[in-house]
Order: structure tokens, then sequence, then C-alpha cells
């Protein structure tokens, strides 16, 4: 709903939780289940509560035991109960049941939907603040197929009473948001946290499907995600799915590589296949508990000012072409970025930088905000046996070529260096290819909006290709025909 003011502007009136409800109970074809498993049945609740819940609520469940809940979904494999595999047979499930128990013929107007939480909440020491999925599964059509909207959460509130209360106004803004925001999905998004706030929950992986989104794209909402403040960090796969953080790092070895990518050249694939070697040797590391990751900041996507999403989806686009799976932070200091990894293992964590990367850590005015200074920061980002592998950089000006042996730091931060550099947290990157030294990401965007030849020699094999068929970067086919 918004209301107009003078000058023709909108100001968003959020509707309560309650008055969501109501409007869906009040729309006459809107019929579907409710399966909540692990934290009450918070969300029909506030269905039952609004009025007019018969034409609304074909059944609602919790099945709390797990030999019922076994009996109704199957046995999970891993014989977890809070995964995203569970509720989508949730899901599943409860839509097979509602088609199979009402006839079309008695309900040809009725369109079906079957919503699903599993959740976990704070323990009883509160230790664990507990973590959920939350889905809905719905159409808006009697005739179409079924779309779907799954998302992950992790609590932050330390009472398990509170948390319940959370997740039944989030369910309200997911049923709501798929109805009436089904066209909007940047707004949907954002109505997640309609009669909320961010330092109630956190949520951070979240995949639209079906009909209802054939045209979003999921790295675009997992971007959204993180600039939305509701995160800070996403993570997608080679097919542009979203996955979890937190699933996919959970005692795992870590790489992680930053940087632009606006595009990716063939000096990052060369730093990302010596460091994998370098990574994949150390001793403490084992590879089918690897996981590389191509890390892009928030910062470095908004560097020219507002993020461009366009130019977001082309960097993604070539990184998936290569296979890679992607991570977007909101950790401008790399400390941090290692604190996050440290939540999920306590195993080997390694970064891959270049030398002038590398410098700018030991740049005082990015810890001014910390009490201890940069000697915390630097306590955060090596407490934990980190690696450095240090890719060499070829001096524009003179020629020379920059490693940890000859790279120059303040006058202030020398024996820093030198502590971390001879306890062996700083390796040098050595069969390097030395004649792309001087390729460079922004080089080659000039040369592609110039219409310049020859920056396709710059770029892994393939990916010249995919930015001319998918015409990224700006590239036109017309630049360089008039040259």
């Amino acid at each position: 709903m918004a209301l107009k003011l003078k000058g023709d502007k909108e100001i968003n009136q959020v509707l309560s939780s309650k008055d969501k409800a109501l409007k869906v109970n009040l729309n006459k074809h809107t019929y579907g289940t409710f399966a909540e498993i692990g934290a009450g049945q918070e969300t029909v609740r506030h269905f039952f509560r609004a009025g007019g819940a018969s034409g609304t609520i074909a059944k609602a469940m919790s099945a709390y035991d797990k030999d019922f809940s076994d009996a109704i979904y199957g046995i999970e494999e891993d014989g977890r109960y809070v995964t995203e595999n569970r509720l989508k047979k949730m899901l599943t499930y409860e839509i097979e049941v509602i088609e199979e128990r009402l006839s079309r013929k008695t309900h040809p107007d009725k369109i079906f939907f079957s919503y699903a939480n599993t959740v976990t909440t704070i323990d009883f020491v509160k230790k664990f603040k507990g973590h959920g999925w939350v889905g809905i599964k719905f159409q808006l059509d009697p005739l179409e197929d079924y779309s779907e909207i799954v998302l992950h959460v992790r609590f932050k509130e330390t009472d398990a009473k509170l948390q319940q209360e959370t997740l039944g106004i989030l369910g309200v803004n997911l049923i709501y948001g798929a109805f009436y925001l089904n066209d909007k999905p940047k707004e949907l998004l954002k109505s997640l946290y309609d009669n909320l706030h961010q330092i109630q929950l956190e949520i951070d992986m979240i995949n639209f499907a079906g009909p209802r989104f054939s045209y979003v794209d999921n790295r675009l909402m997992s971007l959204l995600l993180v600039r939305n403040g509701m995160t800070n960090a996403v993570m997608f796969g080679p097919d542009g799915n979203n996955l979890l953080p937190a699933q996919q790092l959970y005692k795992a070895n870590i790489l992680a590589l930053r940087g632009s990518f606006r595009p990716v050249t063939k000096v990052n694939m060369d730093m990302y296949k010596l460091a994998q070697q370098m990574f994949l040797n150390e001793s403490k590391v084992k590879e089918e508990n690897a996981k590389i990751i191509f890390e892009i900041t928030l910062t470095n996507l908004s560097a020219e000012g507002e993020i461009d999403e366009r130019d977001f989806l082309d960097r993604a686009e070539l990184l998936c072409s290569l296979g890679q799976n992607v991570m977007i932070t909101n950790f401008q200091e790399y400390y941090k970025l290692v604190e996050y990894f440290s939540e999920f293992t306590k195993e080997r964590i390694a970064l891959a930088m270049g030398v002038y990367s590398f410098v700018q850590i030991f740049d005082e005015k990015y810890y001014r905000n910390l009490s201890g200074g940069i000697l915390e920061a630097f306590g955060k980002l090596f407490f934990k046996d980190l690696k450095v592998y240090l890719y060499p950089l070829k001096d524009e000006r003179t020629g020379e070529i920059k490693t940890s042996e000859n790279l120059k730091v303040h006058p202030r931060m020398k024996e820093l260096y030198k502590f971390f550099k001879y306890n062996g947290k700083v390796i040098d990157i050595v069969d390097f290819n030395p004649e792309i030294l001087e390729v460079f990401s922004r080089k080659v965007l000039d040369m592609i909006a110039n219409g310049v030849h020859g920056w396709e020699e710059m770029l892994p094999k393939g990916i010249a290709e995919t930015i001319k068929d998918e015409r990224l970067f700006g590239y036109s086919r017309r630049k360089f025909l008039k040259k």
C-alpha cells in the first residue's frame, strides 16, 4: 500500500502482520497447508487470529516427533531435520496431498499453496542461537505449475519465545509477498523484514524458482541480501543458484581470492591455479574438503558510486562460466573475512592476493575503529594460522617485479611485516607467468570501451567469446568495426 503526497511522492505504508494475514484470508482463491517444525505453529497462528481463516487454511500441522516426521516426509540420509532438503520434501509432500484430496472440479478457482518451516531455536545453555529453513510453494493460476521461494535464516535473539514470534512474522511476510509482490522480487525481498528488525534475524540465502520467477537471477537476489543489510556474506555456485555459506564452509579448508574480476583476466586465473596447487600441497589440507572461493566485496562493487547490477551480473556470468564459487561480502578488511570463515571452520584458511592488495593491509587508516588498532586487526587475521599466497606485481614505471622480498610498507610497519614474513605466514607464488604481469582488468575495460583490439589475448580461454556473445561490460561489435 502506498500513500500519495504533494509532488507525487510515495511513502510505503507497512501493513501489520494481522492485516497481511487477513488480506490473504479474504482472498477467495488462496487455499493451502501449513507445516511447521521446531518452533511451534507460529505462522499459522497469525492467520487463525486474523479471521476468515476457513477459506485459506486447508490443514495446519506440526510433526515434532522424529518418527512421525520420518513417516510423513521420509528419512534423511544424514539424519538431520533442519535442512533445505527436508524443507523441500515438506513443501512437495504437502502440495501432493492437497492436490490429491481436493478435487479441481470442486475447487476450480482455487490456487493452492504449501508453507513450511523447519527450524531449531536457541538451546538451553544459549550456546547456539538457532537457525532454520522457511519456504512456500504456490501457484497464481489453477492451471499453472508451482513457483517456489526458499530461504535460510539465522536467529539473533537470545530468547526462544522471541525467536518463535520472529519466525511467525517472517512467515506471514513470505506468504503475503508470494501472492502480492511476486512481480516485484526486489520489493518482496525487502518486505521480509516488515514489522521486524535486522537485529532479530539474518537472512543469508534465498532462491526463487518456477514460472513466476523465470526472469529472476538468484545471483542478483544474493547481492541484494548484502546490500540491504540482511546478511554480511552470500555465496552462489557455477549454476547461478545461491548456496548457504555455513553449509559450504563447515569444517572446510578455505582458500579465498579477492578481486574485482571486471573482467576476470589471465592474471586472476594464474594466481588461482598456482595458489590452489600450493594450498592443496599443505599437509593440513585435504583436497576433498577444500573450498576455493572467488570473493568480491560490496565496496568493490560500488567503487564508482551506486552498485551497477548489470556490471555485477557480467562479472558473475564470467566466474560462473569458469566453474567457480563466488562470494559477495560486506567485509572491506581482510581480518573480518577471516573472522567470518572462522565461525564455520577450524581448518586451514588461506588468502591469495597480489602485492598491491597485501601492502594495503598494512595501512593503519583501515583500523581506526578498533581500540587495538592494527595490532588487534593482525591478531584477528593471523591467529588461526592463516597463510597468504602472494602474487608478484610488476612496477609499471621501472619494470621491477615486487615480491615479499622487496615490497615496501610504511616504515612504522616494517617490523610487524618482518614478524609475519619470517614466521612463514607470507609465501611467494613463484611459478608465475611473467608475460602476463602487465595485464590489468581496468586496461581490458578501457580497450573494450574504446574499441581497441588485442584485449582478447589478456583473458582466459573462452572468456572473450562470452563477453562478445553476451555483450558484457558494454561490448559493442560496432565499435571495433569502425577501427
